[in-house]
């Protein structure tokens, strides 16, 4: 006889893609051994082989249906980095509002439709309450406001792309379409209805952050290295140099994405599909790092618009720098909102961006290789292309953000069983009344 039992959750739900969960359990409840299992692989960089480069973006935007923008983007910018083009500043500006647009959006779905079931019924209330349409059916003013959120971003990036899902004008050199006054007017119009649902959903998460306070600041807390993209400094999701940041807050790298080599290091585990990135000189498992929007805020030294550094300092001063909470992703998320809508309120009051001249005429294929990156909602996304005299590829890396976050799950989730399983924190936490019953 043995008390040693296997257990495992098989699909993980409320995941942006496919996953499984096996935790391991010797005697006594003593966790053995946490995996985050992908039980699954799709070849993307195999099939994307021996495609004419402009093709590409078109096809390796449906790596994901939530984040085809980060997608699109990064994959333009590694062609055009193979072919040393510039795209003209306007259509920089676009894909920037168009990167914006996505980051809300995506943002709005995570914080509500993802994590809020959770604290706002309670994380141990009967799973059949924990779901967006329970929050819609018992609190209708937050579930009509997640759904206005989200339906600004997705307008407004079906304006730009062409369509919500999968958009298709970003092209090497530009874009196909440039951005149109009726549009940029209508959006503008609504504009102050975002900053006010933006406003109630801060002051909502503000909520949750105070009502779960027990639960960030303690439960799943797990020092680790942190990969994110800056500019100068500032906080930057479309272009820029990547930092990692130690477990201790100090910044050991500062690299053109070109270079990404030889700062990524890849583990690949038994148990998964995906690989492990982590930071190369720090070996694995020492080196594992995390992207997404608690990395990006670690690694910044501030946000570039006023609100979001306002909502950056509110959190370093409860919180500090670095912070390793994993549950403080939700507050980094709702500050990245801020951001997002701040930086499209300056965009779309540029008069560059409804110019004309969003597309060069001159593109040549050649023979080379490029990288692009960009900051997709779940952490840093990398393309990788090389490509022959007629401009077909030949050879492509792709590092997405599941990669570069799989590790720091791991460590994440073996903290949080420990908690669970051999020391029974869980049932000492200091939890509020549910806001849903």
């Amino acid at each position: 006889m043995t008390d040693e039992r296997t257990i495992r959750i098989e699909p993980v739900t409320r995941l942006e893609g496919h996953g499984e969960l096996t935790i391991k359990l010797g005697k006594g409840g003593k966790v053995k051994d946490v995996q985050f299992n992908i039980s699954s692989t799709r070849f993307f960089e195999k099939f994307l082989e021996g495609r004419l480069a402009e093709e590409v973006p078109r096809i390796a935007e449906r790596i994901c249906g939530i984040c085809p923008v980060p997608h699109l983007l990064a994959s333009v910018k590694a062609v055009e980095a193979a072919w040393d083009v510039n795209p003209p500043s306007a259509a920089e500006k676009v894909r920037r509002l168009f990167l914006n647009a996505k980051q809300l959006s995506s943002h709005g779905l995570h914080f509500f439709a993802l994590a809020a079931p959770d604290f706002l019924a309670g994380p141990f209330a009967d799973p059949s309450q924990r779901n967006v349409v329970n929050i819609i059916k018992s609190l209708p003013d937050v579930g009509k406001l997640a759904l206005q959120v989200m339906e600004y971003g997705q307008d407004l990036v079906s304006a730009i792309g062409g369509k919500s899902i999968h958009p298709v004008t970003a092209t090497p050199g530009g874009m196909l379409n440039p951005f149109s006054e009726e549009h940029r007017d209508n959006f503008l119009e609504r504009m102050e209805d975002l900053k006010e649902w933006t406003t109630d959903t801060v002051e909502l998460a503000k909520k949750v952050v105070d009502d779960y306070w027990d639960v960030i600041e303690n439960f799943a807390v797990v020092p680790t290295y942190y990969l994110g993209m800056h500019y100068r400094g500032n906080y930057e999701i479309y272009d820029g140099r990547l930092r990692v940041m130690n477990p201790e807050g100090e910044i050991v790298e500062n690299f053109p994405a070109k270079r990404y080599r030889k700062y990524y290091g890849e583990h690949v585990p038994d148990h998964s599909y995906a690989t492990h990135i982590y930071y190369k000189p720090a070996g694995y498992p020492e080196g594992v790092w995390r992207a997404n929007s608690l990395a990006r805020i670690n690694v910044a030294d501030k946000m570039p618009t006023p609100l979001a550094q306002e909502a950056l300092e509110e959190l370093r001063e409860k919180l500090g720098r670095p912070t390793h909470a994993t549950f403080a992703y939700h507050w980094a998320r709702v500050i990245e909102m801020i951001q997002a809508v701040e930086e499209m309120e300056k965009l779309l009051t540029d008069p560059e961006i409804v110019s004309t001249d969003v597309k060069l005429s001159d593109v040549e294929p050649k023979k080379g290789n490029g990288v692009g990156v960009v900051e997709a909602p779940r952490g840093t996304l990398l393309h990788h292309y090389w490509t022959d005299e007629k401009g077909i590829v030949t050879k492509t890396n792709l590092v997405v953000a599941t990669n570069n976050n799989i590790g720091g799950i791991e460590k994440s989730l073996m903290k949080a069983a420990k908690q669970v399983f051999e020391n029974k924190e869980h049932e000492n936490l200091n939890l509020p009344d549910p806001m849903i019953k």
